[in-house]
C-alpha cells in the first residue's frame, strides 16, 4: 500500500530531475549563445589581407600589397622566420604583419592564356619560305642548340615580331616553332592584358613571365601586340595611365631575358607602323619579320596543302589559283571548306572548278562588304 511519504518521495524525485534536465539545457543554450557571439565578433572584424614581403629590416618589414604599393610596417611577435618573398597576412587599419601563409603556385592569368603543345609542322605552311628560314634561325636553333652560339660568342635575339595582315600565317608561324622545339607555347591577346583594375594588367605581365619560365621550354605569343604597344601619347585617363603600367612591364620582363635562355617570345601585329620605338629597341623584339599576302606561287602551295585531303575532278588549277589573287592564306583555306559545302548540297562526293570559283566569288564578296562596313562603321 502506498503510503503519503512514497508519494512525497516520488514527486521530489520528479522535480529533482526535472531540474537537472532544464539545467543541462540551460547550459547548452548558453554555450550556443557564446558561439554565435563569437561568430558575430569574427564577422564584424576587418579581413586580412594578402601580401609579399619585400624586404625584412630588425623588427619591421617592406611588405607589397595587391596593388603594387609598397610600406613599412611592424611585424607581430609571432610571425618569426621571414624573409623577402614570403606571403603574408597583414591587418588592413595598420598593415602589421600577422601570419605567415603558403605562397600559391596557381596563376591568375590561366584564364586568359591558351597553353597547349602544337602539333603544326613546317610541312604545314605554304608560300613563306622565306620567313619559315628566319623564325628557325633566331626561335629554333638557339632552343636546340644553344652551345652553337655559345662556341661562336654571339647572343641571338630574344624574341621577333611577327607583321603582315590578318590571316597570312603568323600564329601558324608561331605555333610550328614550339611544335618543333616541342616546347610550351602560351598565348595571350594584347587587349586583355589591360584591366580595369589599377596595377592588374602589370602583375598579369609578370605572373605570364612567370609561368613561361616555370614551363620552359617555352614560347610566349603576344597576338595584337599594338593594343598594348602602341606609341605613347600624352596620358590622360586612368585607362591610359594602366596601358603605359602594362607596357612598362613588358618592357622590364624583356630586358630581365637572358639571351641564351629557353624562354623565346614572339610578338604579332597587323599595325607595325603604330608601335613604339622602345618595343622595338636592340635587345627586344628587334628582329622584325614580314609575312605578306602570298604570292601566285604562295597561293598554288596554301591551296595544295588544304585540298590533299578533298576530292577533286578536273579542276582547272590555273584559272583557281588565278581568281584566288591577293586572298590570304586564310581566306584560300575558306575558299576549299565552302567549295566542299557546294558539292555536299549538290549531293556530289567530289569538287568541281566551278565550286571553287563560286566559293572565291563568296570570300570575295564577304571581304568587300567588311571593307565597306570598315569604312562606315
Amino acid at each position: 500500500m502506498t503510503t503519503n511519504k512514497d508519494k512525497l518521495d516520488r514527486v521530489i524525485y520528479t522535480y529533482t530531475a526535472d531540474v537537472s534536465s532544464l539545467e543541462e539545457e540551460n547550459r547548452l543554450l548558453r554555450e550556443t549563445v557564446s558561439n554565435l557571439k563569437a561568430e558575430v565578433d569574427r564577422f564584424r572584424r576587418n579581413p586580412l589581407m594578402i601580401c609579399e614581403i619585400k624586404e625584412i629590416t630588425g623588427k619591421n618589414a617592406i611588405i607589397k600589397i595587391p596593388n603594387g604599393s609598397e610600406f613599412f610596417v611592424d611585424v607581430s611577435q609571432d610571425c618569426k622566420g621571414l624573409k623577402a618573398g614570403d606571403t603574408v597576412l597583414v591587418e588592413q587599419k595598420n598593415l602589421t604583419v600577422i601570419k605567415k601563409i603558403a605562397s600559391s603556385k596557381r596563376f591568375n592569368v590561366d584564364s586568359l592564356v591558351i597553353i597547349e603543345k602544337p602539333h603544326i609542322k613546317w610541312s604545314q605552311i605554304g608560300g613563306l619560305e622565306e620567313q619559315i628560314k628566319e623564325v628557325k634561325e633566331v626561335i629554333e636553333l638557339p632552343l636546340k642548340r644553344p652551345e652553337l652560339f655559345k662556341k661562336i660568342g654571339i647572343q641571338p635575339p630574344k624574341g621577333i615580331l611577327l607583321h603582315g595582315p590578318p590571316g597570312t600565317g603568323k600564329t601558324l608561324l608561331a605555333k610550328a616553332v614550339a611544335s618543333s622545339t616541342n616546347a610550351t607555347f602560351i598565348e595571350i591577346v594584347g587587349s586583355e592584358l589591360v584591366q580595369k583594375f589599377i596595377g592588374e594588367g602589370a602583375k598579369l605581365v609578370k605572373e605570364i613571365f612567370e609561368m613561361a619560365r616555370e614551363k620552359a621550354p617555352s614560347i610566349v605569343f603576344i597576338d595584337e601586340l599594338d593594343a598594348l604597344a602602341a606609341k605613347r601619347i600624352d596620358i590622360g585617363t586612368s585607362g591610359e595611365r594602366e596601358v603605359q603600367r602594362t607596357f612598362m612591364q613588358l618592357l622590364s620582363e624583356l630586358d630581365g631575358f637572358r639571351h641564351l635562355g629557353n624562354v623565346k617570345i614572339i610578338g604579332c601585329t597587323n599595325r607595325r607602323d603604330i608601335l613604339d620605338p622602345a618595343i622595338l629597341r636592340p635587345g627586344r623584339l628587334d628582329r622584325q619579320i614580314k609575312v605578306p599576302v602570298p604570292t601566285s606561287e604562295g597561293i598554288r602551295e596554301i591551296f595544295k596543302i588544304h585540298t590533299q585531303t578533298m576530292k577533286l575532278k578536273a579542276v582547272k588549277m590555273e584559272s583557281v589559283i588565278s581568281a584566288m589573287e591577293g586572298f590570304s592564306g586564310a581566306e584560300i583555306r575558306s575558299v576549299c571548306t565552302e567549295a566542299g559545302y557546294f558539292a555536299i548540297r549538290k549531293k556530289r562526293g567530289y569538287i568541281t572548278t566551278r565550286d571553287l570559283l563560286t566559293a572565291v566569288d563568296k570570300i570575295r564578296e564577304k571581304e568587300e562588304s567588311d571593307d565597306f562596313k570598315g569604312m562606315f562603321g
